[in-house]
């Protein structure tokens, strides 16, 4: 018993003649269907190259191009020459000129002889693939193709959208249920000429030479007739992008394969001579005998495949921005934005620095420049305080502030003053942290002492921003954890929402707070509110603010009468 290989091949004919050699080298028969596209000129000297191996063998050429009824074609004629000038193969393997066996070959021929009558080939129905891309799934089967979706790609979509239109729909041959898998399979003798010599095959031949990728489904459709036992699996190791493109193997895959236990890999790059020159060679120096386990690589390939994807949580590409919410994250760690606290306590920044030993910035986004952190012109990456360098993309400009300083928690100020752009990317981003007191703003409007009039206008502006803010943040696109407090609920007892907000920052301060940042001194501030109300500009945002808090601090509470409940 042996196996016999029909090999594929259009490119890297080189390659593929090592390759051959090394299958006919085991006692394995190569039948070899070289693409049409490739010049008889070079078609020539490939043949002439392997004139002294015995057992290779080359098949009718067929123009096999992507996608198209060409490529089953090959493999139909390949087939039938192989079982018919080879008695003694029991399996056919098909496998590309890029294919590289990573194990001796022997291994697989024991391999298969131990299992005769099964049969290696990935085979599922429409509904239960995930891995179909181009939105033609089931519509592959009951709509034509005549045209190439490569080189006639307007043809091909416009005769799609037309049959759609039309509701035209194929029927599938002989109650047959469409499979699908990979390309890459292992048959046994009895299941491959039952395929190819089923009195029925022209009818199956015609039907699926209108299907879409037909070498996806035609082989593992028609196994599904014959074969009685199948398992849905490729001896062949491929992997595939979140495209469709196959993975191309490198040099520095070479510790990668070995861990898979594979047969054989697909898609090796031609110049990987570091990978031919460890596989193919002797059985002392291949891998040892174990189940072959593609499982084993599978979380690198999907770990590669969510770092093309997403990329990394709050680093962009320089080349190119992700579309606007498909970012693996917004910003890379937790960060927290205080709006309203540095105008309503004295030396809050340094108060809050102390208390959680994070970096506390002042308002990074004030109109004049950027507030560092005690005062410095620069931070981590090279960011600077200018104002018209944040503002050039100041979305930007927080996210790389973020991840230059990861490890680090950072805070700052925030306010209606401030360069309002970075509203919508704060609210929808999970890492922020905003606490809120509104109407705080107001605060050094009234210790400025400047003309009343201004003043009005000016509180009339601020409070039009934060209340447009405050929307964003209380919107149903919110992710960040937000807590708002109006300054007069806030003043009443500020201890509890200090320590709510220290809790939430870290688990530094186990202990406690035993005292608040020293207030500024608001006498006299709720006559300036009423003030405002008299001239006709009502500030809602504080809250119900007493005209004199301080007095209201000083009368005694009342508690509240008992009473009965009947």
């Amino acid at each position: 018993m042996t196996v016999g290989v029909v090999m594929l091949v259009h490119t890297a004919l080189g390659r593929a003649e090592q390759a051959a050699r090394h299958w006919a080298a085991s006692g394995c028969p190569v039948m070899i269907h070289v693409d049409k596209s490739v010049s008889r000129k070079v078609y020539d000297g490939f043949v002439k190259a392997l004139d002294d191996v015995p057992h290779i063998n080359f098949s009718k050429r067929y123009r096999c191009e992507w996608g198209t009824w060409g490529i089953v074609a090959a493999t139909q004629t390949a087939s039938a020459r192989l079982l018919d000038e080879f008695p003694e193969v029991r399996h056919v393997y098909l496998a590309s000129g890029s294919c590289l066996p990573l194990r001796p070959v022997q291994e697989l021929i024991d391999y298969l002889a131990a299992r005769p009558r099964t049969d290696f080939i990935e085979s599922a129905t429409t509904a239960d693939v995930p891995w179909t891309v181009g939105g033609l799934d089931a519509e592959r089967f009951t709509l034509r193709f005549p045209f190439s979706w490569r080189k006639r790609r307007y043809l091909f979509d416009k005769y799609v959208q037309l049959q759609r239109k039309l509701r035209i729909k194929r029927s599938v041959p002989g109650g047959l249920v469409p499979h699908m898998g990979s390309q890459w399979w292992c048959l046994s003798r009895q299941t491959l000429s039952a395929i190819l010599h089923d009195p029925a095959r022209s009818d199956y031949d015609r039907y699926f030479r209108m299907v879409w990728i037909p070498d996806e489904s035609y082989f593992q459709t028609l196994a599904r007739q014959y074969s009685t036992n199948i398992e849905s699996r490729s001896l062949t190791l491929s992997k595939f992008d979140y495209q469709g493109k196959p993975h191309i193997f490198y040099d520095d895959h070479l510790q990668l394969l070995r861990r898979s236990d594979c047969f054989v890999a697909r898609k090796i790059w031609p110049h990987a001579h570091r990978l031919y020159d460890a596989f193919l060679t002797d059985t002392a120096g291949a891998m040892s005998k174990q189940e072959p386990n593609p499982g084993k690589i599978d979380r690198v390939f999907a770990k590669a495949v969510e770092r093309r994807v997403r990329g990394r949580a709050g680093l962009y590409m320089q080349s190119r921005f992700p579309r606007e919410d498909w970012e693996n994250g917004v910003t890379a760690a937790p960060y927290s934005m205080f709006q309203g606290f540095a105008e309503l306590f004295e030396d809050f920044e340094p108060w809050l620095a102390k208390a959680t030993g994070a970096r506390v910035h002042g308002h990074l986004f004030a109109p004049d420049r950027v507030h560092f952190a005690d005062g410095q012109t620069a931070m981590n990456g090279a960011l600077s305080d200018s104002a018209v360098l944040r503002d050039y993309n100041a979305k930007g400009f927080l996210t790389n502030l973020i991840w230059n300083t990861r490890g680090e928690r950072q805070c700052f100020q925030f306010g209606p003053t401030d360069n309002q752009i970075i509203n919508w990317r704060v609210a929808k981003d999970p890492n922020a942290q905003v606490s809120v007191i509104t109407g705080a703003w107001a605060v050094p409007l009234f210790r400025s002492n400047a003309n009343f009039i201004d003043l009005r206008q000016e509180a009339a502006r601020l409070q039009k921003i934060e209340s447009d803010h405050l929307d964003v943040l209380r919107s149903t696109w919110t992710k960040a954890r937000v807590r708002i407090w109006t300054m007069a609920e806030f003043i009443e007892a500020p201890m509890e929402p200090l320590q709510t907000i220290l809790d939430e920052i870290g688990p530094s301060t186990q202990r406690r707070l035993a005292e608040a940042p020293r207030m500024v001194d608001l006498t006299g501030f709720g006559q300036f509110l009423q003030n405002l109300k008299n001239q006709g500009m009502h500030p809602y945002l504080m809250g119900d603010f007493p005209v004199d808090p301080g007095e209201t601090a000083r009368k005694p509470r009342t508690p509240p009468r008992p009473y009965v409940v009947r």
